[in-house]
């Protein structure tokens, strides 16, 4: 047993497909099923239940998988620890974003930690909030920049900015030409929603429930793009984060209104895991992005 065998094994468990588990490990498929099959006549015990057209763990294969996990993220901090990259900002860095933050912040961040960080290698993964917490505690992901909830408490977080939610509104809507907006105004009133697994439904509906007010439960989005579409084809109201909104009062049929009393917002934080050896890399990423954020800003705030 060897940990390419492990890498095989945690591949076949995530893609549940021999010849996909086999493309992302950089193998033919002949190649990876002979290492499974040889790592099961090693141990002793079958892995795999091969009566049928799936892939199917067995017991011991599912208790196996959980332990090669836990190898192979040990392994990738002794390798970290052995080559000290944490004192340098050279090499690969894998980085998880959450939808409502990833297409708003990169392609203002990126070029600027292009700048600082020249031989920094940057891969750039974008999924939810369940997903990136797995995948850093796997140890697929460095780190991660998202909103701060429950799920990444058991991380260490370095804050990167507070970020206010808009009211968004159609143009034709009774209070497009408002510049500011008391919470407690939306008492009654009905608000569309991102779909279950967004972070930033939870955060928004904790302030309109607080308010008085309600999701639409007939309409969910898949992203922020869908719910300003939404809006503007006059289908309701709801809260956008601020770097999600133009400078402009009103665009493309949409117009934006800070919200007060209380202001809803929600923490940006950069998470990684606790112990890591990168720990001065990922300070120095969460210095260099919280001191772009003040210019960041002033590009959304209306005059």
């Amino acid at each position: 047993m060897n940990i390419r065998d492990l890498e095989y094994l945690v591949a076949l468990s995530e893609h549940k497909h021999f010849r996909k588990a086999a493309e992302a490990c950089y193998v033919s498929q002949p190649t990876l099923s002979g290492q499974i099959r040889k790592l099961e006549d090693e141990l002793g015990v079958s892995l795999l239940e091969r009566t049928s057209r799936r892939v199917l763990f067995t017991d011991a294969g599912l208790s196996l998988v959980a332990q090669a996990q836990k190898v192979l993220l040990e392994v990738k901090i002794l390798t970290e620890l052995a080559s000290l990259q944490g004192e340098s900002m050279a090499g690969p860095l894998h980085i998880g974003f959450i939808p409502t933050v990833g297409p708003y912040l990169l392609p203002q961040i990126i070029p600027t930690l292009k700048e600082a960080f020249p031989d920094l290698e940057l891969f750039l993964h974008e999924a939810q909030t369940h997903q990136l917490v797995q995948q850093l505690e796997e140890g697929k992901l460095d780190c991660m920049i998202l909103a701060s909830v429950k799920e990444s408490e058991p991380f260490i977080e370095l804050p990167l900015y507070d970020e206010p939610m808009m009211l968004a509104v159609p143009e034709t809507h009774q209070w497009a030409q408002e510049q500011e907006i008391d919470m407690s105004r939306l008492h009654g009133e009905t608000l569309l929603m991102l779909e279950d697994g967004h972070c930033l439904r939870n955060q928004a509906l904790g302030f309109c429930f607080a308010a008085g007010a309600r999701d639409d439960g007939r309409f969910k989005a898949t992203s922020l793009e869908t719910l300003r579409n939404m809006v503007a084809a006059g289908s309701g109201i709801t809260l956008l984060p601020q770097l999600a909104t133009p400078k402009e009062h009103c665009r493309d049929g949409v117009c934006y209104i800070a919200a007060e009393h209380p202001q809803p917002t929600r923490l940006i934080t950069l998470a990684y895991r606790p112990g890591s050896p990168l720990k001065s890399r990922y300070e120095k990423l969460a210095a260099a992005i919280k001191a772009k954020m003040p210019e960041i800003f002033e590009k959304h705030v209306q005059k």
